[in-house]
């Protein structure tokens, strides 16, 4: 599933931070072609791709026992303590492809959960909200000596937060399933299946985290903790938490604002 478009929100300001995000994960990115050639883009790179994914990932084993991972061939031992990696492991990833989806993810969603939420309580929240997904997958494998990169687990937690705020907002999404073909859906069913999705296949990866691609349990906490944030968001300006279907699709409580063709 690839979002590319949901119902226009007009915003009071420009999402500054959401673009901050997507831009630094682009700088990074950058750097690692720099490190591990054209190769990186289709998830290769080689040994010095590798060494800067050791070193700047968030690795379990090490938050776990309190000692840094070493290797005995290859300088691969993070130069910031374990806990600065929850972070900086939030914005590296490990292809073109990895890059392209999270990033057209948060394009697509961040932007009006920064707009409501304001500048500076969106970048905390999103980082609390990848911290809360990183340790989410820790829980799952906490002897896990596989880094542990990319943002999709804070962008899930993006999601979360949409689905509560936006549940009637509708969203445009490629789906690549057999066939491939667009939907027009309301958050609240669209996010919904891609939870349910990750609930099913995080279930099926239980006991076999370092041999999966994917950190469904990053995805899951993530979403939950956003969700969770946007919830007290909601009680702490008297806001309903189950609103109704409005004319544009999203909350009835932002008519006000809201506007209505769609957004690229």
């Amino acid at each position: 599933m690839f979002p590319f478009s949901d119902a226009s929100v007009r915003h009071q300001t420009f999402p500054y931070v959401n673009a901050a995000l997507i831009g630094i994960s682009v700088l990074v990115f950058l750097y690692e072609i720099s490190l591990g050639g054209l190769g990186t883009l289709t998830g290769g790179g080689g040994l010095n791709l590798d060494v800067f994914f050791f070193k700047w990932g968030f690795i379990a084993q090490e938050l776990t026992s309190g000692e840094p991972f070493i290797s005995r061939i290859v300088d691969i031992e993070t130069p910031v303590p374990t806990e600065a990696t929850i972070f900086t492991s939030m914005f590296i990833h490990g292809g073109f492809i990895h890059l392209a989806g999270n990033m057209m993810f948060l394009w697509v969603f961040g932007d009006n959960i920064e707009d409501r939420l304001g500048h500076v309580k969106y970048l905390v929240f999103y980082l609390l909200v990848g911290a809360a997904a990183t340790l989410s997958q820790w829980a799952i494998s906490t002897d896990s000596q596989v880094p542990l990169i990319g943002a999709s687990g804070a962008i899930s937690g993006v999601l979360g937060a949409y689905l509560m705020i936006y549940p009637n907002n509708k969203v445009k999404a490629l789906i690549i399933f057999y066939l491939i073909t667009v939907v027009e859906m309301r958050a609240v069913w669209l996010l919904g299946a891609w939870f349910v999705w990750q609930l099913i296949q995080g279930s099926l990866s239980v006991g076999l985290a370092d041999s999966v691609s994917v950190a469904f349990f990053a995805h899951i906490g993530g979403f939950v903790a956003g969700m969770a944030l946007a919830v007290l968001y909601k009680l702490a300006v008297r806001e309903p938490l189950f609103p109704g279907r409005g004319r544009s699709g999203g909350n009835p409580w932002d008519h006000w604002y809201q506007a209505g063709r769609p957004r690229d």
